[in-house]
């Protein structure tokens, strides 16, 4: 039975972690007080979480404080015409103590694809995001926290067509503050599966995916980062990594802003630099993925 090797940037991903473990001293340690958008505004501490875009960071909200949150992605260029989609979602961020948070959520989307275009979009389904702290990079030389978000959708992905899609993302977020409240690292690596049927008749399509990101933040005043991330994402046929379907490079800048005390903004756009579909030519793979990512997510703490 042929036996995938491991791809270069999981074990780059790994050395990463490695170095951000070995790095510098342990921090004071010191528990989150202030949510998300009062403490990037704070000098000498900061909330990780959204400062790098699609890569995200291992804190997780202070308890006792909710936090709304709508996320919007844009997709578009695909191999075969027209290709646009966008995906919005709106949770509730729930930290029930320091180290565990739940947040439910639901998902809208919209498409337009095809020439002549064909524009579809509403409701799409729901999810619910967990997050469970396993290290605390205030305490730790690193911070690490699992992620594990179920979903369920009422689009395919795709082609904007309606289906019943359900799937599970498994994430782990780790991150360390090189430069003391003024440049952060992060690391994610994560793994999905997903079953979507098109018609009542149809066989569900399955299929699963492995993403490695790395992403810096540097603070250029209290409340604003700038950064860039590099991202690498591999999709299968079948639920246990059965046949490559396809591999995507993405590169990217980002970009987080405070609003005011209690509100904040962050944003990035990825674009394909490398990649490879099976069995069809061409230098990049804009059959499983697509060639820009965009994603604006905008905060409110209360």
């Amino acid at each position: 039975m042929h036996r995938a090797r491991s791809p270069l940037p999981f074990r780059a991903a790994s050395l990463v972690l490695g170095c951000l473990a070995a790095a510098s001293a342990v921090p004071p340690v010191q528990a989150q007080s202030l949510p998300t958008a009062a403490e990037n505004l704070t000098p000498g501490d900061l909330d990780s979480e959204h400062l790098f875009g699609f890569t995200e960071g291992s804190d997780l909200g202070v308890p006792g404080e909710m936090e709304l949150e709508w996320e919007t992605s844009g997709r578009l260029g695909k191999r075969l015409g027209r290709f646009l989609a966008v995906d919005s979602g709106l949770a509730l961020k729930m930290p029930l103590t320091a180290d565990l948070r739940l947040a439910p959520g639901v998902t809208f989307n919209a498409y337009d694809i095809g020439t002549p275009a064909r524009t579809t979009g509403g409701f799409n389904g729901g999810f619910l995001e967990s997050r469970l702290r396993l290290l605390d990079r205030r305490a730790a030389p690193v911070g690490l926290t699992l992620s594990i978000v179920p979903a369920y959708g009422s689009v395919d992905g795709g082609s904007g067509a309606p289906a019943r899609s359900v799937g599970t993302d498994l994430g782990l977020l780790a991150d360390r503050e090189l430069i003391p409240g003024r440049l952060v690292a992060a690391v994610n690596l994560g793994f999905g599966v997903s079953s979507t049927r098109l018609g009542a008749l149809d066989e569900p399509i399955r299929g699963s995916g492995l993403e490695a990101a790395g992403a810096l933040a540097y603070q250029v005043r209290p409340g604003l980062f700038v950064g860039a991330e590099a991202r690498y994402a591999r999709t299968y046929e079948g639920l246990a990594f059965g046949r490559l379907a396809g591999e995507a490079v993405y590169l990217g800048p980002t970009l987080y802003t405070t609003l005011s005390p209690q509100a904040w903004a962050s944003f990035t756009w990825n674009v394909q630099v490398a990649g490879r579909a099976s069995d069809e030519p061409g230098p990049l793979d804009l059959s499983s993925f697509d060639r820009h990512q965009m994603r604006l997510r905008v905060g409110y703490n209360f």
